[in-house]
C-alpha cells in the first residue's frame, strides 16, 4: 500500500469495547468502568495447551527426561534407608557376642521382659559379632550419589527442551496475533485505545511465556514427583501410605478454594494494565495538548486512578494466592508428624525397619512438597492464563471479508472510478451514506467538500476499503473492488493524510517508503519535485538525518511535505489528498500546490478540502451534506448557482475578513 498516512478518520465515535467486555469512552478518554467477564480457566487453560501441540515430540521427551529425573530420585531414600539399616544393624551386631544367634538373642530379651525391644530387633538384619560394613554402606552411598547426579542431568535436559517448547510456541503465537492485526478490520481498531492493543500483544503474551516457563517444567516434575513418591510409599507401608494421602483432599481443597478466590483479581488486574497503558499512551503522545489546555493535572488524576486500580488488584491477587503456601506447608508439617508418631510406633512393633521409617519420612516430605509447589504456582497459572484469554480475545475478533480466491484486476489502470447507488453506515441505527452514485473519468480531479461529519472521508475510506459498502458497489476501470485483492487496490492508490504519519529512520527510508526498493536519486527527486530537498539539505545529515515516529526532530509542515514526497515517489493511478496542505504556510502551500498539479497530472485524484481557495482548478467540485451529494460542478458554476457550496464559500470569505479586521 503506498498510502502516506494511516487511514482517515471521520466518523461518529463508535461504543469502545474490549474483546474481554471492558467498555472505553470515546478517544482521548482512557477510561471505563471495568466490566470484564469471569475468566474461563478451563477452557482457556485447554486452548493454551493446545498451542504446544506442534511441539508434542519435544514435549513427550520433556515428559520422558521428567520422569526419568524423577525416578532416580524417588529411588534415593530407599537407598539411603538401607545404608541407615546397615549402620544400625552393625551397631547393633558389634554389641552382640559372636556365639550367640539372633533366635536366642531374642528369645532372652522376651525372658527378661522386653518384649518391645525383641520386636524391634526381629526387623533388623543383623549377624552377631559383626559390626559396621563401611564398604557396603559405601557402595550404597556412592550409588546414592549416581543416581542423583543422573537424576539432575536429566532435569537439566528437560528443562532445556521445555525453554524450546515455549519459546517455539509463544513465537508462533507472536506470529499469529501479528497476522491477526494484519487481517482485522479498521472497525476494530477504531473501537480499541492503541494503549489496550499494545498491552495483549507485548505485556500479556510477554506474562504468558513467563507462567509457561516457571510453571510446565516444575507441573510435570511435580505431579511425577507425587505418582512416583505414592508408589514407594505403597511398597514401604500401605498404611503409612494411607495416612499420609488423608491430608491430600484437604490440600486439594484449600488450593482450589483459594485459587477461586484469587482468579477474578488476576482478571482484573491484566484489564486494569490495558486500561493504564492505553491512558499513557494517549497522553504521550497527545503531551503537547494535554500541557496547552492546562489538562496535566487531570490527566495525572486519571493516571493515579488507574495506577491504585491496579495495585489494588495486584495486591488483592498476589495476597490471595499467596496464602496457598503457607496453607500447604501447614498441611503438610501435620503430615509429617503423624507420620512421624506412627511411623516410630511401627518400628517398635518390628513392623518396619528404622530405615524403611526413615526413607518414609523423606518420602512424605517430598509427596507434600510438590502438592505445595502446584498449589503455590496456581498465582502464576492463573495469570498466565487470564492473559492468554486476553490474546484470544484479539485472536477472535471478527476479521475483514477475506479477498476472493480468484481475485479480478484491471487489465490496464486508468484511473475511472465509478460509485453505484453505494449505502454505508459505520452502526446500525446511523445512516451516513444512503444510494450514492459518482462516476470519475480518468485523469480527473474531483474535490469533496461539505461539513464535518458529512462523510468526505467516509467517501474514500469506501474506495481504498477500509470499509466495505452496506449495498452498491465500487468499480477500478470497471472490476468491482470488492472482488479485487487490497494489496492490488491500494498498490494503485496513494494517499496524502492531514495527520502525517512517519516511522522512526532517516528521512530518505521514510520518502522510499512509497516504493520499496527504491533508489536515492529517485528519492532525491520526489524530494525536489515536492520542495522537500531545500529544508532537507539544510539538515547536518541530510537525507540520513533519523526522525521518531513523532518526527519531533522536524516541524509539522516539514512533516507533510514529507509525505507528499512519499506519495509523488509511489506514482499511483489514483490519488487522494485529505487536507494535505492544512499544516503547512501559505507560501509553502502555493508551492505545494504546484506540485500537486504535477503530480496529479494523468491521475484520477480525490482532494478533500475545508480550504476552498486550493480546489479552484479541480474538474468537478462534490458538496456533501449528511452523506449524500448536494450540489457538483464547477468551482465558478457552483458559486452561481448560490447553493450549498456558495454558502461554504460566503462563510470562508467573511471569516477571513473577520480575521484581517
Amino acid at each position: 500500500m503506498s498510502a502516506a498516512s494511516g487511514p482517515p478518520v471521520e466518523r461518529p465515535v463508535p461504543e469502545r469495547r474490549a474483546p474481554g467486555g471492558a467498555r472505553f469512552g470515546p478517544p482521548g478518554m482512557a477510561g471505563g468502568a471495568p466490566a470484564e467477564k469471569s475468566l474461563d480457566f478451563g477452557a482457556s487453560s485447554r486452548r493454551l495447551l493446545r498451542e504446544l501441540a506442534p511441539e508434542r515430540a519435544l514435549v513427550a521427551g520433556t515428559v520422558a527426561l521428567g520422569a526419568t529425573s524423577v525416578t532416580l530420585s524417588v529411588l534415593g531414600p530407599r537407598m539411603l534407608g538401607h545404608a541407615t539399616d546397615l549402620i544400625f544393624s552393625g551397631y547393633l551386631g558389634k554389641r552382640i557376642p559372636a556365639g550367640v544367634s539372633k533366635a536366642q538373642m531374642l528369645a532372652r530379651l522376651r525372658s527378661e521382659g522386653k518384649g518391645t525391644l525383641a520386636d524391634m530387633l526381629a526387623a533388623v538384619h543383623l549377624v552377631p559379632g559383626r559390626g559396621i560394613d563401611f564398604g557396603a554402606v559405601g557402595r550404597v552411598l556412592l550409588a546414592v550419589l549416581l543416581l542423583y547426579a543422573a537424576s539432575s542431568a536429566a532435569s537439566l535436559l528437560q528443562g532445556r527442551l521445555t525453554a524450546v517448547v515455549v519459546q517455539r510456541s509463544v513465537f508462533r503465537l507472536r506470529r499469529k496475533v501479528e497476522a491477526k492485526l494484519a487481517r482485522l478490520p479498521l472497525r476494530y481498531f477504531d473501537g480499541q485505545p492503541t494503549g489496550e492493543i499494545l498491552s495483549r500483544v507485548t505485556n500479556d503474551i510477554d506474562n504468558v511465556a513467563q507462567s509457561l516457563q516457571q510453571t510446565m517444567s516444575q507441573v510435570v516434575i511435580s505431579l511425577l514427583t507425587i505418582a512416583g513418591v505414592l508408589a514407594m510409599m505403597l511398597v514401604i507401608s500401605p498404611v503409612l501410605a494411607v495416612i499420609a494421602l488423608v491430608t491430600v483432599p484437604a490440600s486439594v481443597f484449600v488450593a482450589t478454594r483459594i485459587g477461586k478466590r484469587a482468579q477474578p483479581n488476576f482478571v482484573t488486574q491484566w484489564a486494569t494494565t490495558g486500561r493504564l497503558n492505553g491512558h499513557i499512551e494517549e497522553m504521550y503522545t497527545g503531551h503537547s495538548l494535554v500541557r496547552a489546555f492546562g489538562r496535566r493535572a487531570e490527566a495525572e488524576a486519571t493516571f493515579a486512578g488507574h495506577n491504585d486500580e491496579l495495585f489494588r488488584a495486584s495486591f488483592r491477587a498476589q495476597f490471595v494466592s499467596g496464602i496457598i503456601q503457607p496453607a500447604m506447608t501447614f498441611i503438610g508439617n501435620v503430615n509429617y508428624v503423624l507420620v512421624a508418631v506412627i511411623g516410630g510406633l511401627r518400628v517398635a512393633s518390628g513392623q518396619l525397619s528404622l530405615g524403611d521409617v526413615q526413607a518414609f519420612i523423606q518420602y512424605s516430605r517430598q509427596f507434600s512438597q510438590p502438592i505445595a509447589q502446584v498449589a503455590s504456582m496456581a498465582n502464576l497459572l492463573q495469570s498466565g492464563v487470564a492473559s492468554a484469554e486476553r490474546v484470544f480475545a484479539l485472536l477472535d475478533a471478527a476479521e475483514q471479508e477475506p479477498d476472493p480466491e480468484r481475485p479480478s484486476s484491471p487489465a490496464v489502470v486508468e484511473g475511472r472510478v465509478d460509485f453505484e447507488h453505494v449505502s454505508f453506515d459505520y452502526s446500525a441505527d446511523t445512516r451516513l451514506i444512503e444510494d450514492l452514485s459518482l462516476s470519475v473519468e480518468p485523469g480527473e480531479t474531483v474535490a469533496i467538500v461539505g461539513p464535518t461529519g458529512a462523510g468526505k472521508t467516509t467517501l474514500v475510506n469506501l474506495l481504498m476499503r477500509f470499509y466495505d459498502v452496506r449495498s452498491g458497489r465500487i468499480l477500478l476501470d470497471g472490476v468491482d473492488v470488492a472482488t479485487m485483492r487490497r494489496e492490488d487496490l491500494r498498490s494503485r492508490t496513494g494517499m496524502v493524510l492531514q495527520d502525517t504519519w512517519l516511522f522512526s529512520g532517516s528521512i530518505a527510508d521514510n520518502i522510499a517508503y512509497g516504493r520499496p526498493g527504491a533508489t536515492r536519486d529517485q528519492v532525491v527527486a520526489a524530494a525536489l519535485a515536492t520542495h522537500v530537498d531545500h529544508f532537507v539539505r539544510t539538515l547536518p545529515d541530510g537525507y540520513d538525518t533519523t526522525i521518531d515516529e513523532e518526527g519531533s526532530s522536524v516541524s509539522a509542515g516539514e512533516r507533510q511535505l514529507i509525505t507528499i514526497a512519499r506519495a509523488f515517489l509511489a506514482e499511483p493511478a489514483i490519488l487522494i489528498l485529505d487536507e494535505a496542505t492544512s499544516s503547512v504556510d501559505t507560501r509553502t502551500e502555493v508551492l505545494i500546490q504546484r506540485a500537486m498539479r504535477t503530480l496529479r497530472a494523468g491521475r484520477t485524484s480525490f482532494v478533500i478540502a475545508h480550504r476552498l481557495s486550493t480546489i479552484r482548478d479541480a474538474d468537478v467540485i462534490l458538496v456533501m451534506e449528511e452523506g449524500r451529494i448536494v450540489e457538483r460542478g464547477r468551482h465558478v458554476e457552483l458559486l452561481e448557482a448560490g447553493g450549498a457550496y456558495a454558502r461554504l464559500y460566503s462563510a470562508q470569505f467573511a471569516e477571513a475578513l473577520s480575521e484581517i479586521e
